[in-house]
């Protein structure tokens, strides 16, 4: 396994990572319960461990990032591989951007800021809830999260739109998943503007990103669905892929918007997976 500022470099000097045959289980795990608690637990023990880590000072943005890094090699032990590309044009470009990227799972959640940390640091958006779990709240502050309740999409947007034109000015990229929550299919009707809305007024360009962490999709059915709803059964077939796409030059919101809509579908069909234009 390589170190975070190894992963990091390759990202800046390569524009992509790709896991490497020794860095790999050379036969890949089965679909099973055990396959399923082992990923699950690899990928979100981020969370216990910031918990932990707070309460006694230590947290702060380089460590999470640690934290989360350590996932990459999680479905890599289990035979799969892990495929980043497209970060070429992002290397590029000296400031802070705009990520717009689809929501398939809680893999991405925690796959993205290890990468996205390679080019300066960034905010995102993210449901008020996650902030509230036992001993998160101060921990979320260090992973620059910008909660939002979803009970009034007006006031959330106002909120998005004054504290990230605040962090943006300041430095800061900012993420931000249009879909809301995680979805199996692309949609346009499911695709919010508010991102574009931020990009125009903050007057920064768009990086749309593309995921496909299908290997463990929303728990839909079952009696484990009210607690266990972010972690489905893993399906080790499957491989990580996450792909940037061009930086898309500052303009107004609705020209962005489609733009990144448009590159971002056309990349999820080209990968088999399904859209609604």
């Amino acid at each position: 396994m390589i170190s975070l500022e190894e992963f990091q470099k390759e990202l800046r000097e390569t524009g992509g990572y790709f896991t490497k045959p020794e860095n790999r289980a050379k036969k890949r795990a089965k679909k099973s319960i055990f396959t399923t608690l082992r990923y699950t637990w690899g990928v979100t023990k981020v969370f216990p461990c910031c918990a932990l880590t707070e309460p006694f000072g230590l947290l702060n943005t380089d460590r999470w990032a640690r934290f989360c890094f350590a996932s990459v090699a999680v479905p890599e032990k289990l035979g799969m591989n892990v495929s980043i590309e497209g970060f070429s044009e992002r290397a590029k470009y000296d400031g802070p951007v705009m990520y717009l990227c689809n929501h398939m799972s809680t893999t991405e959640t925690i796959l993205l800021p290890p990468a996205l940390l390679a080019f300066g640091k960034f905010s995102y958006v993210a449901k008020a809830s996650l902030a509230h779990l036992p001993f998160l709240e101060r921990a979320a502050e260090h992973m620059r999260m910008v909660p939002i309740s979803r009970k009034s999409p007006r006031e959330d947007l106002i909120n998005i739109l004054k504290v990230g034109t605040e962090r943006i000015a300041g430095g800061d990229s900012f993420l931000i998943f249009p879909q809301g929550s995680r979805q199996k299919v692309f949609s346009r009707k499911l695709y919010s503007s508010i991102g574009a809305k931020l990009a125009e007024k903050a007057n920064c360009p768009i990086v749309p990103i593309v995921v496909d962490t299908r290997c463990q999709p929303t728990r839909e059915k079952g009696m484990l669905r009210k607690i266990f709803k972010d972690f489905g059964t893993v399906d080790p077939s499957y491989d990580i892929r996450i792909c940037a796409g061009p930086v898309i030059p500052s303009g107004k919101a609705k020209a962005m918007h489609e733009a990144a809509f448009d590159w971002m579908a056309g990349k999820l069909e080209e990968w088999g997976l399904p859209t609604e234009r």
